[in-house]
């Protein structure tokens, strides 16, 4: 059933109000991820000295804790309910379309979004020849509504909100499962409280408002980050933004200590300042003292107190020891190894690794493997629906209800060595395991691929040619072997 204009109305001022409030954190999250970091923490005293100098500086392990589940993620392929392991022709479609459309690389950068902040989303659509289009989608532009009954699974409605190049205009989207209704206003210079209204129909030349969907569902998709069961998607630098601004401050600390107290510094006491004597035009000493510029001393860190009576001699303080500092960070960083699950080695450098033992390289990033594998149980449910949304916009109801089921393929997340993959694949073959699904496994995720390499086996085994050289190259049976019972 079509929304009134008024209906639909209501839910782009009910959605841009959320979105509107989502937005701060996914800029912060986007800031930190981007090393663009502010000082925090410092006293007021601290801060008026030196809150200026420091104030670009960052020590940026946030994008180190994004990048690390996120480059381990990369979707390879679907498979659906056949049974013989050869790729279908409907799985071939399948993967054309997410190809065509780039999905490769857009879904690297969409899944760097899902793990910094929260959430991104895949908008799917159809082009002028009836083709599926897919976009990935910036959280701060996009949000998606549910039905209360069916949390996080029946989409209800979608709002896509982004501006025009000069900034004066400001456009909206309703996504809903009978149709697209646009959506323009002037943006005001004022800074107006959230819903404040203003939208008109934003009408396109040769297209009805609204526009109709055929699709039947709303047509934006959410691929979220793991979370609780109650609660919103995790970031995966929710938690480390403030050691983030702890360990930026410590560095700042660091670096006013070495400017001030890196070196010794000498103090000359029971002894004035020395002076010049002031002589007049005549060259005759007047009686007057002139302080000598004290600048040169105060870079070779030289002092004087005066104390009356004392004698003169010479003391000086010790340089200040800045590996306290660098102790503490190093503790810091250990903290978002182990809070985030991201191997020590990644953070600290020489920790932990030891890149000759590939048992313990595994050993040690078994925490980060874990968290992605709980990951992509997540996000498979968006790149599935994803797939499903393509084959309906190709009109093929029975694919996009076989999508409904299929399992989303993946790359290993385990970082494994080749000598591990060979000789785990070689002990399994041993026991049976057809050879496709060691393939798999062990050397490739891509169904296609593995699909080539198969052809290729069977080509060779019907090859008379290989079949004489297996002969040849065949161990000989022993002559005096015993019977096998």
């Amino acid at each position: 059933m079509a929304l009134t204009y008024e209906q639909a109305l209501a839910w782009v001022e009910r959605l841009y109000d959320s979105l509107a409030k989502r937005r701060p954190e996914v800029q912060q999250f986007d800031d930190y991820y981007r090393g663009k970091q502010r000082l925090v923490m410092a006293s007021d005293i601290w801060r008026e000295f030196h809150a200026e100098r420091y104030r670009d500086y960052a020590d940026n392990w946030c994008g180190v804790v994004t990048d690390a589940p996120a480059q381990r993620h990369r979707h390879t392929g679907v498979k659906l309910d056949d049974l013989d392991g050869d790729v279908s022709n409907a799985e071939r479609q399948v993967w054309r379309d997410w190809q065509r459309n780039d999905m490769d690389r857009q879904s690297a950068q969409g899944i760097v979004e899902t793990m910094k902040s929260r959430r991104s989303f895949v908008l799917v659509w159809a082009d002028g020849g009836g083709e599926p289009v897919n976009t990935w989608e910036d959280p701060s532009q996009v949000i998606v509504a549910y039905d209360p009954e069916y949390p996080g699974r029946k989409r209800e409605a979608a709002l896509k909100v982004w501006e025009s190049d000069d900034a004066t205009t400001e456009y909206a989207t309703l996504y809903a499962p009978d149709g697209l209704y646009k959506f323009s206003r002037t943006k005001s210079r004022l800074i107006l409280p959230i819903g404040t209204g203003g939208w008109a129909p934003r009408e396109v030349d040769n297209e009805p408002w609204p526009v109709p969907n055929p699709l039947g569902v709303v047509p934006v998709v959410e691929v979220p980050n793991r979370g609780p069961l109650n609660g919103e998607p995790l970031s995966e630098i929710g938690g480390v933004v403030p050691m983030q601004d702890a360990i930026n401050l410590l560095w700042a600390y660091l670096f006013a200590a070495a400017d001030h107290a890196s070196m010794p510094a000498r103090m000359v006491l029971g002894m004035e300042a020395p002076s010049l004597p002031k002589l007049d035009e005549n060259g005759n000493d007047t009686g007057q003292r002139i302080p000598v510029d004290l600048k040169s001393f105060a870079m070779g860190r030289i002092g004087f107190l005066h104390q009356d009576g004392a004698e003169p001699k010479i003391d000086q303080w010790d340089a200040a020891k800045l590996d306290v500092f660098t102790d503490v960070i190093e503790v810091a960083v250990g903290h978002i190894a182990a809070q985030t699950r991201t191997p020590q080695h990644y953070l600290i450098l020489g920790r932990n690794a030891n890149p000759a033992a590939a048992d313990a390289l595994t050993a040690a990033e078994a925490g980060l493997t874990a968290k992605c594998v709980d990951q992509q149980l997540f996000m498979s449910s968006g790149v599935r629906e994803v797939h499903r949304l393509n084959a309906l916009v190709r009109g093929d109801r029975a694919l996009a209800d076989a999508l409904a089921t299929a399992e989303m393929v993946w790359d290993d997340v385990e970082n494994r060595s080749e000598a591990q993959k060979a000789d785990a694949a070689t002990k399994w073959r041993t026991v049976g395991v057809p050879l496709r699904s060691l393939l798999g496994k062990y050397w490739s995720s891509d169904p296609q691929e593995i699909a080539r390499v198969m052809e290729a086996v069977e080509a060779e085994r019907e090859d008379p040619a290989f079949e004489r050289a297996l002969r040849e190259f065949r161990a000989p049976e022993p002559v005096n072997a015993a019977p096998v019972d």
